[in-house]
């Protein structure tokens, strides 16, 4: 219900566009790693995946738990809450790893939180937590980089500005991209996953930012191998 939802109002706030790296969907049983700027892109990726006909299990901070409503659609639709820094963390991915069992298609943010900035432009993703590859090398399950741009330009600052962002969206009619990366699997090591993945979820928002119109920086040059 809550992809049906954004896939139908996040089109009325702006306009979606989605790209794939393979021109398919995510397979099932896989884990979507995607970047965290702002309280909407939630909704504007699972519109996105809706398009692409992926309703995903979401593990989601679990203070949105708390909010009238939405906590007992959340726990309907099947989505994880992620408690952090307590003893309960780990049953986020207990949850993960049974859908990935069952087919499904996880949906995580492995930035752990949002940006402090608060004007709409586009920021890339920060460091990542460790679940995203506690996950994959516990399953098994393919990792698919996602990024998305433009969520910054429907809600961004302080939550008078955002709700006013909101409302004006339809009238504006921000530019919002979501790209899809090729599936691949992560390496044993920590570190070296942990980096591997972020930097896929960056390409990914860089091709994103760019077909929104956003500025945002050269990817890195490798630095030379020597012998």
């Amino acid at each position: 219900m809550l992809s049906r939802i954004a896939g139908a109002v996040v089109p009325a706030l702006g306009s979606l566009t989605v790209t794939t790296d393979t021109g398919t969907a995510p397979r099932p049983g896989s884990v979507i790693v995607a970047n965290h700027t702002s309280l909407s892109d939630p909704a504007v990726v699972l519109a996105a995946l809706h398009r692409l006909g992926v309703r995903p299990t979401v593990l989601a901070t679990a203070g949105l738990w708390r909010i009238p409503l939405l906590g007992a659609a959340l726990t309907r639709e099947g989505f994880v809450p992620v408690h952090r820094g307590g003893p309960r963390a780990a049953e986020a991915l207990d949850g993960a790893a049974a859908a990935l069992a069952a087919g499904g298609i996880v949906l995580l943010y492995p930035e752990g939180g949002l940006p402090v900035r608060r004007d709409p432009r586009e920021t890339a993703p920060g460091p990542f937590r460790s679940g995203v590859w506690r996950l994959a090398t516990a399953t098994g399950a393919p990792v698919v980089p996602l990024g998305q741009a433009g969520s910054r330009r429907l809600a961004s600052g302080g939550g008078a500005k955002q709700l006013a962002g909101l409302l004006t969206a339809p009238l504006r009619r921000p530019a919002l991209h979501v790209h899809v990366g090729a599936p691949f699997q992560l390496p044993a090591d920590r570190d070296e996953a942990l980096t591997l993945v972020r930097r896929a979820v960056t390409d990914c928002w860089r091709t994103a930012a760019s077909r929104t119109g956003e500025s945002v920086p050269p990817a890195p040059v490798p630095a030379e191998q020597t012998v």
